[in-house]
């Protein structure tokens, strides 16, 4: 059995985490920290998991949670993890980094973004831990930067077609809807029941820090910089994401063109879902799934293709793909423990 810690484990993608790791057949989990809930039994906390998990949170404290766990992960607010991964990679932990501390190569690009960054020198050895496109990599990694859920949702279905040169990227425009739960479980104003109740709106317009994320890894893909426009919403749902991507194709694009190539990039992966021919996907489809469902439309008039993905911004969107990323790092099946049924309604 391989001991897992997790730092931060009651906000919501560190208690995401809890859930799937407590019926992960391969795992122990040996040690829980949160620094509000230090002292409080786990269950206490999310009564939902009352008899799954009987483990106490804890204090953060580095030598300990060494001496416990073999592989850790920090669900923590940004900041925080670039100062505690150097001490647990001197220490011969492996760590999955579910904030945007190490999802960037460039400290240039993540400053502008974030903050100042003060572990510089481990970017270059953080693997993006999207995990259909950069398995091998992910495979003998010490330490992931796990994506944000806005690029996991527009990554996977754009850069099989990027790769095949299907697309022009001069004028990608991303549209994403988002629930509640991706602000995360700290009190704000703008996540309350009775702002987010009833409405629909967009937020951080053309701002948003997953921007910037996104044109990094595309223009990687492409071998120039990508700039697209990124546009996110906030829906009155607890959880789960929708992307509508509208691209401009490159020549005479077919829609079978467009399903060859991404049924032959995920054939192979079982998390990936393509929509049948004229179906887009629904968020209730992929509920506490680690699925990301995949749809498309070719608007010939317009010369426009849309693409349409659906994942839970919770598990494929953080946890679920964090836990995949470590099974893919420990030489596991990447679907052990993340295989629930979904729910048909």
């Amino acid at each position: 059995m391989v001991r897992v810690g997790i730092v931060g484990a009651t906000g919501y993608a560190g208690a995401e985490l809890v859930r799937i790791l407590s019926g992960h057949p391969q795992v122990e989990l040996s040690i829980l920290t949160s620094r509000q809930f230090a002292g409080v039994r786990f269950e206490q906390v999310y009564p939902a998991l009352a008899g799954s998990v009987r483990l106490t949170c804890e204090e953060l404290d580095v030598a300990k949670v060494c001496d416990l766990a073999d592989i850790v992960f920090l669900a923590l607010p940004h900041r925080l993890p670039m100062t505690l991964v150097p001490q647990f990679l001197e220490r011969n932990l492996r760590v999955v980094d579910l904030s945007a501390d190490f999802r960037f190569n460039d400290a240039a690009v993540y400053e502008a973004a974030y903050q100042p960054h003060t572990a510089k020198d481990l970017l270059a050895q953080a693997v993006y831990g999207l995990s259909e496109i950069y398995a091998e990599a992910i495979r003998t990694a010490n330490l992931i930067g796990n994506p944000g859920c806005y690029p996991t949702s527009t990554l996977l279905p754009l850069i099989p077609l990027i790769r095949e040169n299907l697309l022009n990227l001069d004028s990608l425009i991303v549209d994403s809807k988002s629930g509640v739960s991706g602000a995360g479980r700290s009190l704000a104003i703008t996540s309350h029941y009775c702002e987010v109740n009833e409405s629909f709106k967009a937020y951080k317009v053309a701002n948003h820090r997953h921007n910037p994320e996104m044109n990094a890894v595309l223009s990687r893909e492409a071998g120039h910089p990508v700039k697209l426009t990124f546009v996110p919403h906030l829906v009155p749902m607890s959880r789960g994401m929708l992307t509508t991507i509208y691209a401009t194709p490159s020549g005479n694009l077919q829609e079978a063109d467009i399903r060859n190539c991404l049924q032959s990039t995920y054939a192979n992966h079982a998390f990936i879902r393509l929509c049948p021919d004229g179906r887009v996907p629904d968020t209730l489809h992929v509920k506490g799934t680690n699925y990301c469902d995949i749809g498309f439309r070719l608007d010939s008039k317009g010369n426009r293709l849309i693409l349409v993905s659906v994942i839970d911004n919770l598990v494929k969107g953080a946890a679920g793909q964090a836990v995949q990323n470590m099974n893919i790092m420990l030489g596991l099946d990447e679907t052990v423990g993340l295989n629930p049924v979904p729910y048909p309604l």
